[in-house]
């Protein structure tokens, strides 16, 4: 949005305005298909869902500054603004309709990304990282500038660069490929891993603690110091928490999640969070879902304390003069206010959060800690790994990257994860993974980027590695994000710095359309940052409505639309109305008998029909029978 920029309103009431904002339509998909709950209006039926009107602000006055940059929107509610809405099929397809595998799990376990995105979980496809990346370089927090400033928003070094902006394609090829701009605050005193979320970014400090910075002039050319600790004194506000060694920090969302916001009830009256929750969805004006107090927290994980938990929502309030960093958990109940049962979490060195669960690998082993009530937390379960280092979830699955590489683990009950045998891709030296629909990128080390197809989550094989002929030479963590129809990397390569991969390009892959084209990676740009870099911010979701808890965290667009409960979800995953057994289903069934003894809802509907034909069988056979004796008589 630009500022005393006269031009026409685009609406039907006609007239001028002063700011102009240009329309993208990155958001508009038509690779994947979403199910959730419709409207009032038509009684919440099921029907499809999209994302739509996903905002990002920015604005420029008239000294031509850029007084915020790329901010996202909240609702009344407190919901993301990165906006989905319901809408009623209204056509019938002669040739193309869904099948079972597109709504159920797959007998051939080749639709888990599938269902993430139908239940609106999001994929990690289409996330938007935007101008700037948020690099941790070990010795500074960097903010590395990767796109052109004006639309369409083209990645320096890309095809669509290329094509929109020759001229400052081909100065930046002639300069070997290197970003130049970019912006830097000294970490204090490292800055091991970073998560950006609206106007700040979270640092995870080792001996240093939690750093929060305040990112919101990045782009203010006005600004001397675009990344600051806190805009007034340390009287003012604290910005920070001391630990031992802060090894990581997350967010439970990337999207900008308001949980402390008041509420409207159907009475004119505004009430706190908390009597919402008790009030419930029906009582509420716009009939929005409460939001889930695990949304107001960082989760912080020290080598030394374990898990520490942290109010953020103090710093959307409004309110100045509370700005005030602290641990949450009782010290009474917890010593120092850490949670760290019996030591279960020393040695902790990353977390990784889905819906109510927190996901915490230490030097020996994967830890599960509910989160449910995040101020008391408890742990759920532990799995045994060979120095464990990250792990991502998808839908049903965790993947794991430990000394002997990826494996993955069966999370449908986290109370009783499995690790699956034989699902495991061997590698030298896993750092991280980060998943991408049908696809986990592993930082490999010295060995570069791995590309893993996990199409089937329980039959996983390397697809190839990326080193872009040796230059990708100490990559420690992969991020995967979207910009216009390109799919893009960005790599932490160490000592090399920043790294961007292009991952689809027309030029390459002329049909790599479809829901999870293959990649192919080039290397179209490098900013050498300050030090080693150690992590990248992980981008915006925008295909992501709800957790893997039922939690709902984006806005719908329909009064009383909203995602699926868990209940609902477990609906179709599960038999007796999502409370038996897990079943599996197939687009074409065979016509040979079947047991009876395998799972599934088909075998079911076989076992009722069976029934249902015996028992009109024998209602026949009755009936002829008196009919006879009848007759006889």
């Amino acid at each position: 949005m630009q500022a005393n920029s006269k031009m026409p309103n685009r609406h039907n009431e006609g007239g001028d305005t002063r700011n102009f904002t240009t329309y993208n339509y990155q958001v508009l998909r038509d690779d994947v298909f979403m199910l959730g709950r419709d409207g009032t209006v038509t009684g919440n039926r099921v029907a499809p869902v999209r994302s739509s009107s996903a905002v990002l602000v920015s604005s420029q006055n008239q000294n031509r500054e850029w007084i915020y940059s790329q901010q996202q929107t909240i609702s009344a509610e407190g919901f993301s603004g990165q906006t989905f809405n319901t809408h009623v099929p209204h056509t019938v397809r002669a040739t193309e309709t869904k099948t079972c595998t597109d709504c159920h799990v797959s007998k051939n376990n080749d639709n888990n990304a599938w269902m993430a995105q139908l239940l609106l979980q999001g994929t990690n496809f289409v996330n938007f990282m935007g101008r700037y990346v948020y690099v941790a370089s070990g010795d500074a927090l960097e903010a590395v500038v990767a796109t052109e400033r004006t639309e369409p928003q083209a990645v320096i070094g890309s095809t669509l660069q290329k094509i929109t902006y020759p001229s400052n394609y081909q100065n930046f090829v002639n300069d070997g490929r290197e970003l130049r701009e970019a912006y830097e605050h000294k970490a204090n005193p490292r800055a091991l891993q970073v998560q950006l979320r609206g106007e700040y970014a979270y640092v995870a400090a080792g001996e240093g603690g939690l750093r929060v910075y305040d990112v919101a002039q990045i782009d203010q050319k006005g600004f001397s110091e675009r990344i600051t600790t806190a805009p007034v004194s340390r009287f003012g506000q604290k910005f920070y928490l001391k630990t031992k060694y802060a090894s990581a920090v997350a967010a439970p969302s990337t999207l900008a999640v308001d949980p402390a916001r008041w509420r409207m009830t159907n009475d004119g009256k505004m009430v706190d969070p908390e009597t919402a929750r008790q009030l419930g969805m029906d009582k509420l004006i716009n009939e929005e879902q409460p939001i889930h107090p695990l949304y107001a927290y960082l989760y912080v994980v020290d080598k030394f304390e374990g898990l520490i938990v942290v109010n953020a929502a103090t710093l959307l309030d409004g309110d100045p003069l509370n700005n005030y960093l602290k641990r949450q958990l009782d010290e009474t109940k917890y010593p120092n206010g850490a949670f760290n049962p019996d030591g279960a979490l020393a040695g902790a060195n990353n977390i990784t959060i889905a819906g109510t669960n927190a996901y915490i690998t230490t030097d020996r082993e994967l830890v599960i800690v509910s989160i449910d009530d995040p101020l008391n937390p408890k742990i759920l379960s532990h799995i045994s790994f060979n120095h464990p280092r990250s792990i991502a979830i998808q839908f049903r699955y965790g993947f794991v990257v430990d000394d002997d590489g990826l494996k993955v683990i069966d999370v449908t009950t986290p109370q009783t994860p499995q690790i699956i045998n034989g699902a495991t891709v061997r590698f030298q030296d896993a750092r991280d993974v980060y998943l991408a629909r049908t696809y986990a990128y592993v930082a490999d080390g010295k060995d570069g980027v791995a590309i893993v197809n996990v199409k089937q989550p329980d039959r996983p094989h390397l697809d190839h590695i990326y080193n872009a002929e040796g230059k990708l030479n100490d990559t420690r963590q992969v991020k995967i994000a979207m910009t216009n129809a390109s799919l893009f990397a960005y790599v932490a390569d160490g000592k090399n710095g920043l790294r961007v991969l292009q991952l689809t390009s027309p030029e390459t892959m002329p049909t790599y359309a479809g829901f999870s084209p293959r990649p192919a990676p080039q290397l179209i740009a490098t900013f050498k940052t300050k030090g080693e870099a150690l992590a990248v911010s992980r981008p915006l979701d925008r295909d992501r409505a709800t957790d893997e808890s039922g939690n709902q965290i984006a806005v719908f667009g329909r009064r009383g639309a909203r995602p699926f409960t868990f209940e609902e979800m477990q609906r179709m995953l599960r038999t007796r109305d999502g409370k038996g057994d897990y079943f599996t289903v197939t687009d074409e069934p065979s016509n040979a008998s079947r047991s009876f003894a395998s799972t599934g809802r088909s075998s079911s509907r076989v076992l009722t029909s069976l029934l249902l034909g015996v028992l009109l069988s024998v209602t026949g056979y009755c009936g002829a029978r008196r009919l006879r004796r009848k007759n006889a008589a």
